[in-house]
C-alpha cells in the first residue's frame, strides 16, 4: 500500500541553515526603521499620543483618552508598554524612539514564536517524511527545524508584513500574542507547562490588545482541536489540555467583561463584487508568497485534514488562519485583521517544501528575483536623482509630491544600504549555483529580497518618508509662521476641528501646551495667544470664539498632504 505521507525527504536535504545567517536576516527585517524617525501618521501616530498621554499622567490607566477622545481600537497593554518606555528611557532618547523598542521586540517575539510553532507541528509523527528502506531518510528534529527555518523564510517574505509590524500600534501586539498563542498550542504534546504559559500571555495579550473576542474563539477552538486529537496524544490528556484551554477562554472573557473590553466591530458580508474583488486582490498581494504555497501544502497534505484521523500539522495551521481570514472578511480593517493570519499561513508555506516542485520553485524564484531587483533599482534610482537631480522625472516627482523637502546625505545608511545590495548580489549568485538541495532554499531569495527592500527604504528614503509621514515638519513650519508673527516664544496653543493626532503633534513636535475648544465654549485661557484652526472647519468658528478678538495669520497646508491643512489665528493686542 502507497503511503499517504507525501513527504520524501533525504538526510541531506535538511542540512541545517547557518543560524548567523538566519540572525541576520531577521535583524535586517526587525532593525530599519527602529532609529532615525519620529512618529509618523496614521495608526502609530494615534497609537503614540495615547502612550504619551499616559507616560505624562494626562490619562487613565484603565480608561485611556486623549483630550477625552477614547482611542480607535479599545486595547490597553500596547499603551501600557510605550508608556512604561517612555517614563523609564534616559533622558537622551527622545519618546517616540523609546515608545517603538517594545515594539520591535514583539516583532522579535512573533518571529520566535513561529519559529518554535513550526518546529513543533514538524515533530509531528503525522508530518515526518516517509522511512526509507535502507535509511537515510531525514531525521525528526533536523526536518522539523528545517520546516521552522522555512517558515520564518516565508514569514519575513509576506509583502503585508512589512509597514504594519514596524508600526508602534495595537495590531503588531496582536500579531505578537497570536504568534505566541500558536506557539502554546503546537507544543502543547511536547512541553505542556511551557505551552500553558505562552498561551496563558498569549490569550490575554490578546484581550488586553483589543482583540478579546479573537481570544475566546482562539482557546475554544483550539480546545476542540485538542479534545478530538488522537494522534499526538493519549485521550485523558487530551482532554485535560482542552479543559485549560476552555478555561482560558472563559478567564479572557471574565477579564473583558471587568474591564469593558467588548466592543462590536464586526459588519456583514459585503454584497458588492467590486468590494469582493478588492478584498481578493488584497489577499493575493498582502500574503505572497505564502499563499500559494499553503495551497499546495493543502492539496498535496489532503489525506492529512481530510480523513478522520487528521493530523494537528495541518489542521492547527489551518484553524488559525481559516479564524483570522474570515474575521477579516467581515471587518473594515480587511489588512489589519489579515496580518494575523500570516504566522499560521508561513507554517503552512513552509510544509509545502517538502512536495515543491522544481517547476514551481523556479516560477518563485524568478517572480521574486525580477521584483525584488526591480524595487531595489527604483529605489536606489530616485535616491540618486534626490542627490544629484538626475534623472531629471524621478527628482522632478519626488519636488512634486514632497514640497519642501531638502534631501541629505548619510554616509552610514549609504554604506549600509551598499552592504546590503552587495549581500543580495551574493545571495543571487549563489542561489543560482549548483549546491546541494535544501529545502528552505526555495524561500531563501523571498525573503531576502522583502528584507533588501525594506533596508533600503528605510535607509536611503528613510529623510523623505520621514518628512511625508511624520508630523515634525508641519509643526516646525507653524512655529517658524509664529516666530514671524511675534517675538515671544509661545507656550499655549487653542485648536478646533483638530484630531487627536494633530493635537499631540502639537504638543510633542511643538513643546505646546494644547487646549481643544468645541460647541459648549470651552473656557478660554487668556494668555493663549495663538489658535489653530481645521481650515474645514472654519465658519464654525464663531460659535467657540469671538471673532473680533482675532486676526488670521495665514492658512499652512502640510507637505505632501493636500487634505491636510489648517489656518492660524494670533490674539489681537488690546
Amino acid at each position: 500500500m502507497t503511503d499517504p505521507n507525501p513527504a520524501i525527504v533525504a538526510q541531506s536535504a535538511v542540512r541545517r541553515l547557518p543560524r548567523l545567517a538566519l540572525w541576520l536576516f531577521c535583524a535586517a527585517y526587525v532593525l530599519p526603521g527602529l532609529l532615525g524617525r519620529e512618529p509618523w501618521k496614521g495608526n502609530e501616530f494615534t497609537a503614540f499620543a495615547q502612550m504619551l498621554a499616559l507616560s505624562e499622567g494626562a490619562s487613565s490607566w484603565l480608561n485611556p483618552t486623549v483630550w477625552g477622545q477614547a482611542p480607535d481600537l479599545d486595547a490597553l497593554l500596547p499603551y501600557w508598554l510605550g508608556a512604561w518606555a517612555i517614563q523609564i528611557a534616559p533622558s537622551w532618547m527622545s519618546a517616540g524612539l523609546a515608545s517603538r523598542i517594545p515594539f520591535a521586540l514583539l516583532l522579535v517575539l512573533t518571529l520566535t514564536s513561529t519559529w518554535h510553532g513550526a518546529y513543533y507541528l514538524g515533530l509531528s509523527p503525522q508530518a515526518q517524511p516517509v522511512a526509507f528502506a535502507f535509511g537515510g531518510e531525514a531525521k525528526p528534529k533536523d526536518y522539523a527545524r528545517t520546516i521552522a527555518d522555512g517558515a520564518v523564510l516565508a514569514l519575513i517574505a509576506c509583502l503585508g508584513l512589512s509597514l504594519l509590524s514596524h508600526e508602534a500600534s495595537p495590531i503588531l501586539a496582536q500579531l505578537a500574542f497570536v504568534g505566541c498563542a500558536f506557539y502554546g498550542v503546537a507544543a502543547l504534546p511536547y512541553h505542556p507547562r511551557y505551552s500553558l504559559l505562552a498561551l496563558s500571555l498569549g490569550l490575554l495579550g490578546l484581550c488586553l490588545s483589543g482583540a478579546p473576542s479573537f481570544a475566546v474563539l482562539m482557546a475554544v477552538g483550539s480546545g476542540v482541536l485538542c479534545l478530538l486529537d488522537r494522534q499526538s496524544t493519549t485521550p485523558r490528556i487530551g482532554r485535560q489540555h482542552a479543559f485549560w484551554l476552555l478555561l482560558m477562554g472563559v478567564l479572557v472573557a471574565a477579564l473583558a467583561t471587568a474591564l469593558d473590553l467588548w466592543h462590536w466591530r464586526l459588519m456583514p458580508l459585503h454584497n458588492d463584487w467590486t468590494q469582493w474583488r478588492s478584498l481578493l486582490r488584497l489577499l493575493a498581494w498582502f500574503t505572497w508568497p505564502a499563499w500559494p504555497l499553503a495551497l499546495w501544502t493543502l492539496w498535496r497534505w489532503r489525506r492529512q485534514w481530510t480523513s478522520l484521523h487528521w493530523s494537528r500539522h495541518m489542521v492547527l495551521p489551518m484553524w488559525f488562519a481559516a479564524l483570522t481570514v474570515s474575521t477579516a472578511l467581515l471587518t473594515l480593517s480587511a489588512d489589519r485583521t489579515l496580518l494575523l493570519a500570516l504566522p499560521a499561513l508561513a507554517t503552512l508555506a513552509a510544509f509545502a517544501l517538502p512536495t515543491l516542485r522544481r517547476s514551481m520553485a523556479a516560477f518563485i524564484d524568478w517572480f521574486t528575483l525580477l521584483f525584488f531587483c526591480g524595487c531595489a533599482i527604483i529605489i536606489w534610482v530616485v535616491w540618486i536623482a534626490m542627490q544629484t537631480g538626475w534623472p531629471a522625472q524621478p527628482a522632478a516627482n519626488v519636488a512634486r509630491l514632497a514640497p519642501g523637502f531638502e534631501p541629505s546625505f548619510g554616509w552610514i545608511a549609504f554604506t549600509v544600504a551598499c552592504l546590503a545590495t552587495a549581500a543580495w548580489g551574493w545571495l543571487v549568485l549563489w542561489r543560482v549555483g549548483k549546491h546541494r538541495q535544501a529545502l528552505w532554499k526555495s524561500l531563501v531569495l523571498p525573503a531576502g529580497g522583502a528584507a533588501l527592500c525594506w533596508l533600503l527604504l528605510l535607509t536611503l528614503w528613510l529623510p523623505l518618508l520621514d518628512f511625508a509621514r511624520s508630523y515634525a515638519p508641519w509643526v516646525q513650519q507653524i512655529r517658524q509662521v509664529m516666530a514671524k508673527q511675534s517675538p515671544i516664544k509661545p507656550g499655549c496653543l487653542m485648536s478646533y476641528g483638530l484630531d487627536v493626532g494633530q493635537m499631540t503633534a502639537f504638543h510633542y513636535h511643538g513643546g505646546f501646551e494644547v487646549q481643544p475648544l468645541d460647541e459648549a465654549r470651552t473656557p478660554q485661557r487668556a494668555d493663549c495667544e495663538w489658535l489653530v484652526v481645521d481650515n474645514d472647519l472654519r465658519p464654525g468658528l464663531a460659535s467657540v470664539v469671538r471673532l473680533n478678538e482675532w486676526s488670521r495669520v495665514r492658512t499652512i497646508r502640510r507637505p505632501s498632504d493636500n487634505n491636510e491643512d489648517v489656518t492660524l489665528y494670533h490674539r489681537r493686542q488690546p
